[in-house]
């Protein structure tokens, strides 16, 4: 089960890899909620993260989101102190706002500098999930899991796909140009016109004979009638008087 499960990690990473410029070592934003899991479930972020990934990660978060821990005083203290523990990425926020509201303006409109987001807030996950190329992870109990990519993220790769391999009408006029460089001008060979040849013998078929018994009348029995030839009486007397 756990060999599953970093297999589709490694897969999802390398989807983010090959269509949205990821790199190693990858950076994972962690904000309040997920700290409060790693704490309530016992899990070494740093640990767990990197075995599961199976890759060089940087763990980050930001000035509003330790700002935010505070806050919330004795309760979230445990929480505090995990998070203090990851670098902090300037968010350019003068004045803190929440942790949220800080990532959403991290990732932006196309996440340009490529964050992992690892988070619990039901909220921002799908908020994350409308940014292209964002991956979103979470604690379930004790597992930490990357989420497969958001639809929005397939469509906007296989976009990117179909122009990688479209060529344009200026990608043809160059290599229009490039054979000419090669192979000199290209002379349009004029299409050679078929000559009508007469219908294919094989194809005509034979002409019937006449049968000269074909309108021949028969009998009822089915035998053919033969007709009966008169000769003049006056060619008779003259055959008769000859053979006499």
């Amino acid at each position: 089960m756990r060999i599953n499960r970093q297999k589709k990690a490694n897969k999802y990473l390398n989807f983010y890899s090959n269509n949205f410029g990821f790199r190693k070592p990858f950076q994972v934003l962690i904000d309040g909620t997920f700290c409060y899991a790693a704490l309530q479930n016992k899990v070494n972020i740093q640990d767990q993260l990197t075995n599961y990934l199976g890759v060089e990660i940087k763990l980050l978060t930001t000035k509003c989101v330790i700002m935010e821990t505070e806050k919330l005083g004795k309760a979230l203290f445990g929480t505090s102190l995990i998070i203090k523990q990851f670098s902090v990425h300037q968010c350019e926020h003068k004045k803190s706002i929440s942790g949220s509201a800080c990532f959403t303006s991290m990732i932006g409109e196309n996440n340009p500098n490529r964050y992992i987001i690892a988070t619990q807030d039901r909220e921002l996950q799908d908020v994350v999930r409308d940014v292209p190329g964002t991956p979103v992870m979470y604690l379930h109990q004790k597992a930490p899991t990357l989420e497969e990519p958001s639809k929005l993220s397939l469509k906007v790769a296989q976009q990117k796909a179909i122009q990688r391999f479209s060529v344009t009408e200026i990608d043809q006029e160059n290599i229009k140009k490039m054979k000419e460089v090669v192979f000199g001008p290209q002379e349009e060979t004029a299409k050679k016109k078929k000559k009508k040849g007469g219908p294919n013998p094989l194809s005509c078929k034979k002409k019937k004979k006449h049968s000269p018994y074909q309108n021949t009348p028969t009998t009822g029995d089915g035998k053919r009638k033969r007709h009966r030839i008169r000769i003049p009486k006056h060619v008779k007397e003259l055959l008769q008087s000859h053979s006499g």
